[in-house]
């Protein structure tokens, strides 16, 4: 091979292996998505209200309070909300939603999403002994067992049914006058 042309194949060669080393030769290969994440499009978590955004918030207030949640927050762009469930006598769920509602076009968009906290009760031994010098050693086991709720799981809901009852419960306390988009279409 002449010398010129080892001057200009060298130089390609290198570039092409550094090119593949840095992720160049998976071009047609899809990524992974986190734990299911796509950031495809959907309108599960929101919808558009032919309202204010603060009069869409408070019918998402009202919505929840309706339901038994305890609104630990509320503004007018916001709501912070949460109810406790015991399924069973060791466990604990704590579900709680965020609503968040910003002006599109002189309407209302309307976001929520629910996270589900799981407790559950660990039992923990606790024991010391005692000794007594005057009488020797002698130790007296003391023990006792402490109960406590640790979570054990924390996850997003999912359900496509749960968000869209929610946003009918929100519809039902809008003014009778006020519909999503969808139902203008």
């Amino acid at each position: 091979m002449p010398y010129s042309l080892l001057r200009l194949v060298l130089p390609i060669c290198l570039v092409a292996s550094v090119l593949t080393a840095c992720g160049g030769g998976q071009a047609g290969k899809p990524r992974p998505a986190l734990l299911g994440e796509t950031f495809e499009f959907d309108d599960m978590y929101s919808r558009v209200f032919a309202t204010r955004p603060e009069v869409a918030c408070e019918a998402a207030r009202r919505a929840l309070l309706g339901q038994g949640y305890a609104v630990g927050r509320a503004e007018a762009a916001s709501v912070e909300a949460s109810k406790n469930f015991q399924p069973e006598s060791d466990s604990h769920l704590q579900l709680a939603v965020r609503v968040s509602c910003v002006p599109q076009e002189g309407k209302a968009l309307v976001f929520v999403s629910a996270l589900q906290d799981r407790y559950a009760l660990r039992r923990s031994a606790n024991s010391a002994s005692l000794g007594v010098s005057a009488l020797g050693s002698v130790s007296l086991p003391i023990g006792s067992t402490e109960d406590s709720l640790v979570r054990v799981a924390s996850s997003t809901v999912q359900d496509a049914e749960f968000y869209a009852r929610f946003f009918e419960r929100v519809q039902s306390y809008l003014p009778a006058h006020v519909r999503t988009v969808d139902d203008e279409r």
